[in-house]
């Protein structure tokens, strides 16, 4: 018995696309179920309002800020609004003096503290940690058990630090009410009493700090990724990464030097001696106090300890945009407006139809029925790019304004372009005389590699654009280039895998007139008339012939130099046929 082979080439590929459009579609329901996610994309500022802060920004000592420091302390500012994955925020100044911060939406407190932070970030040896709770009155230790210098510090771990006003201050300390607002830094050549706060993990901790050792303003960078084991295996723990310049790796030395000797004196237990650990500050609030387990000598130290990917990505921010020469004060927060309204995304949503109704005409004016397998991969993309889109809101807080949906109403014709190509592919196969079936197949490995070349040059521009440029202009950026993501994907799992299956039906396979692959409209030579049958130009009526003189004229025009010698040779060869029957008769 004769293997049959596939007979449905494409089906197993629109299946896949199936489930793919199934599971995007099956994540967001899920968050929409938890309340975490929505139906709607997320709107950008511009077309949903928001909230606006104005802070005025300061320099240590208390100087008036320059020009350059305003623009770095604009700089400052979007770093660290893009880094909490806030999109579409615009940062400006306002009348040389302050910084003005419009965010969409109600920004999460994480997002208002990260704004607000200072660049009050230091390291500090811990002297003494204890629980958050402040101590009773009734429990407190009486005047002659309170601690007593007994000599000068001899550095920043050594517990002369603490005097009995400090460790009053300690024990009276609060770490579980709502922390007070400071008009002044702490001197950082003195002992610090300080908290940090609760989390989901842990309780909150009150600490005696030492002075501060190393700047905030001696990191180079950070960063957070999953820890590697000692064989080099990536294992599931988080872990933070930092880098000092030459000035921080030198003290960062000889700090560790210091503590790793708290911990080796302890037998390597951690929880031991709190002298073994270091306390990064900032504003005066300890945001992590890990323990020194060895000698830090490139200046690379790794903060490792129960973090998810989210804690490990805060910590990482507040590392990398906290160590800043400047601080902010907010002096106004007020809710706004959209600053260009509902009318503005009618009129956008507006444009975009009438570009779709535009395209649709055309592909079915030039196409026929074909048309309609076009229309089909618009609605497929149009889906693929909703889906990811609210999933993005979703998870990366990603909010579309109106640039961003001019980028999309951009990618109506972008998308349609790939079709044409792919269907001007195989009307230059049939003309060339080839069935419906080869046909899709020959022009599908011709048009693949244009439209991988058109698509890959769209994503150059688009991610060219969204890192160059700042504000709506990276909105318009995105969609681009994630539209033209969704466009490879229908083509290669939509759009043709379809023609594959429309080239064996009886409709398009024998080319009738409303199909839009019609041969004696494409001027084809020789006329396929369906499977296996096979009729020239002269066995076609004279008008038929002069009707499509010019179709058979511009199919020949099209030939490659290969085409037109394989051409003729098929000529000589028939030629050749004809006179040998001749001959035989």
């Amino acid at each position: 018995m004769a293997r049959t082979g596939r007979k449905k080439p494409g089906l197993r590929v629109l299946v896949w696309l199936g489930v793919i459009l199934a599971a995007l579609t099956a994540v967001l329901a899920g968050g929409t179920i938890a309340g975490q996610a929505s139906w709607a994309p997320k709107l950008a500022l511009d077309l949903e309002g928001g909230t606006q802060m104005i802070l005025a920004p300061k320099v240590e000592g208390g100087s008036d800020i320059n020009e350059q420091q305003l623009n770095q302390a604009v700089a400052i500012i979007r770093q660290r609004v893009d880094g909490s994955g806030v999109s579409e925020a615009e940062i400006s100044t306002q009348s040389g003096r302050n910084v003005v911060v419009s965010l969409p939406g109600t920004p999460s407190a994480e997002t208002r503290n990260l704004i607000q932070a200072s660049a009050d970030m230091n390291f500090r040896p811990v002297l003494l940690n204890g629980d958050g709770a402040a101590v009773p009155p009734e429990s407190r230790a009486p005047e002659d058990q309170l601690p007593k210098p007994t000599a000068e510090p001899a550095n920043s771990s050594d517990t002369n630090w603490i005097t009995p006003e400090i460790y009053k201050q300690f024990e009276a300390l609060d770490c579980n009410s709502a922390a007070a607002e400071k008009s002044e830094r702490s001197d950082p050549a003195k002992p610090l009493v300080t908290c940090e706060p609760a989390t989901d993990k842990s309780p909150a901790i009150k600490y005696i700090l030492g002075p501060v050792e190393v700047k905030g303003s001696n990191i180079v960078t950070s960063s957070f990724q999953l820890q590697q084991g000692a064989q080099g295996a990536v294992t599931n723990e988080w872990a933070v990464n930092i880098q000092f310049d030459a000035e921080g790796t030198a003290k960062f030395k000889e700090v560790t030097e210091r503590l790793n000797q708290f911990y080796v004196a302890a037998g390597g237990q951690s929880g031991t001696d709190p002298k073994s650990q270091f306390a990064i500050v900032l504003d005066d609030q300890v945001i992590s106090a890990p323990r020194s387990l060895a000698v830090i000598t490139d200046g690379r130290p790794q903060i490792t300890g129960g973090f998810t990917e989210k804690t490990a990505k805060a910590l990482s921010d507040q590392l990398k945009f906290g160590a800043l020469p400047i601080s902010f004060d907010i002096q106004s927060e007020q809710q706004i407006s959209a600053t260009l309204g509902g009318e503005q995304l009618r009129m956008g949503l507006l444009a975009g139809l009438i570009g779709l109704l535009l395209v649709v005409v055309y592909s079915l004016f030039q196409y026929r029925a074909l048309g309609f397998v076009t229309i089909a991969s618009l609605v497929v993309a149009g889906a693929l790019t909703y889906l990811a889109i609210a999933i993005l809101g979703w998870t990366e807080n990603y909010r579309l304004s109106l640039a961003g949906v001019a980028g999309i109403i951009v990618a109506i014709g972008q998308t349609a372009d790939s079709f044409i190509v792919y269907f001007e592919r195989i009307r230059d196969e049939l003309r060339e005389g080839r069935g419906l079936v080869s046909a899709v197949e020959n022009g599908w490995k011709r048009a693949k590699r244009t439209v991988l070349a058109s698509k890959a040059v769209n994503l150059l521009a688009a991610l060219v654009l969204y890192f160059v440029a700042v504000g709506n202009v990276r909105g318009f950026a995105f969609t681009l280039g994630l539209t033209a993501i969704a466009d490879l994907i229908v083509v290669f799992m939509f759009t043709h895998p379809t023609l594959q299956l429309l080239a064996r039906t009886r409709f398009f396979g024998e080319g009738h007139k409303f199909s839009g692959l019609d041969p004696e409209r494409l001027g084809a030579v020789p006329l396929y008339r369906g499977a296996g049958r096979i009729r020239t130009p002269e066995d076609r009526p004279v008008a038929v012939r002069s009707k499509n003189s010019g179709a058979a004229a511009e199919a020949e025009r099209r030939m490659t130099i290969a085409e037109r010698r394989l051409a003729e040779k098929q000529e000589q060869l028939a030629g050749s046929s004809k006179t040998s029957a001749k001959e035989n008769k």
